[in-house]
């Protein structure tokens, strides 16, 4: 569960990285657009709230690349690396397994030379599967001991382990959104002249949009 859990952390740490990156490409591109419209050249108050809103497109891109760079260093990679643990884990739980079907095997062989008439050759064969037995059960218990002993230590580990990660994650979304603040701040001063609120802006819109459907050469569908 834990292999799985931090597979699937990682990739959903990747996942939000990457949508964050298409968020704010996607916002650069936006301003340049309507910096790029006709109006512009038209009017020169359009004009400069198009170039203030690009500036701060630009330099919220720039910071969220750098947010992402610092979640990429302390999360996403941290996580890989422990991803990369895994495998050697589930091979020595899988030569245990096999220590212990090797040991089984001979164990029953010993049983059964016990359970037979103590003849001469039967001893033999016992003495013999004893012998063959008891470094195989060494092997088994060496790698059953090196288990038990480790694996709650390093399930015990992954708090300690994750826990750094988890408040540099924190951190670079605290300092993100304090300067996307700061920047979204300073555009509103630039640009928000009238100082009407979002319902007296969308009234205002609808107002003018009510006007167009009233021209003529609007269609009425």
């Amino acid at each position: 569960r834990l292999e799985d859990q931090t597979k699937k952390l990682h990739k959903d740490m990747k996942k939000s990285t990457e949508a964050d990156l298409a968020m704010s490409k996607a916002a650069v591109k936006i301003s340049a657009d309507l910096l790029g419209n006709p109006l512009c050249e038209q009017d020169q108050a359009f004009l400069e709230s198009m170039t203030a809103l690009d500036t701060a497109m630009k330099r919220m891109d720039a910071f969220n690349q750098e947010k992402v760079n610092q979640i990429q260093k302390t999360v996403i990679d941290p996580l890989k690396k422990y991803s990369g643990v895994f495998p050697s884990l589930n091979m020595a739980v899988k030569r245990r397994e096999q220590a212990l079907q090797d040991y089984k095997r001979l164990q029953s062989k010993v049983e059964k030379y016990e359970e037979k008439e103590k003849t001469g050759p039967v001893m033999v064969k016992l003495h013999q599967a004893r012998e063959e037995l008891r470094p195989v059960r060494e092997d088994f218990e060496a790698k059953n001991k090196q288990l038990l002993d480790e694996m709650p230590k390093f399930y015990q580990s992954r708090i300690d382990y994750f826990q750094p990660s988890f408040e540099a994650l924190i951190r670079a979304q605290v300092v993100y959104f304090t300067e996307m603040y700061n920047i979204f701040s300073e555009l509103t001063d630039q640009i928000d002249q009238a100082g009407l609120t979002d319902e007296q802006r969308e009234k205002e819109t609808e107002a003018k949009l009510s006007e167009l459907r009233a021209l003529s050469i609007v269609a009425d569908d």
